[in-house]
């Protein structure tokens, strides 16, 4: 019938430039990108992906580095432009956002126990952890301000005498 054959045409025009994904596929996708210096948790649970939004064929995904000169920042652009490419994703707009800038609350529970279980104490609002991820004593010591990168401090166990790092409340 003729209504068929419009139908189906009709159907052919709306697939034209529609995008071949979707905003929740999107997340998913970024979702399974790790962050490279704390390759346990993803830069979704991190909190540096702030948005995705998808505009004609351009996919937007908004960025907030942990810190302004955070090392990685070219790293995780690098690797959020391969995973979509990778996806299908032909038009990609990559937005660094400062303000507001990027805090520990931006972490999700999912990052936070993964973080843990990694041996990274947690955020936890305070300024020192409240137990070793070890071994879970609430025996602990500050041995530095820094750890191995800006975001954390160093910490030790005065327990089980294992030195790990706790991720600074920003």
């Amino acid at each position: 019938s003729n209504n068929a054959g419009v139908a189906k045409i009709l159907s052919r025009c709306r697939m034209v430039g529609a995008p071949r994904y979707t905003k929740r596929e999107i997340w998913g996708w970024l979702g399974k990108i790790t962050d490279p210096e704390i390759p346990v948790i993803s830069l979704v649970d991190l909190g540096v992906v702030r948005d995705v939004a998808i505009n004609a064929e351009v996919v937007e995904v908004v960025i907030t580095p942990t810190y302004i000169g955070c090392p990685a920042t070219s790293a995780i652009k690098d690797e959020i432009k391969a995973e979509l490419t990778r996806r299908g994703v032909r038009k990609l707009s990559l937005i660094t956002k400062l303000v507001p800038a990027w805090t520990t609350e931006w972490i999700s529970e999912r990052g936070a126990k993964k973080l843990e279980e990694y041996g990274i104490a947690p955020p936890n609002g305070k300024k020192g952890p409240d137990n070793c991820p070890q071994c879970g004593s609430m025996d602990v010591d500050r041995v530095s301000q820094f750890g191995s990168t800006p975001c954390k401090a160093q910490w030790r166990c005065l327990s089980c005498l294992e030195p790990f790092e706790f991720f600074k409340c920003i």
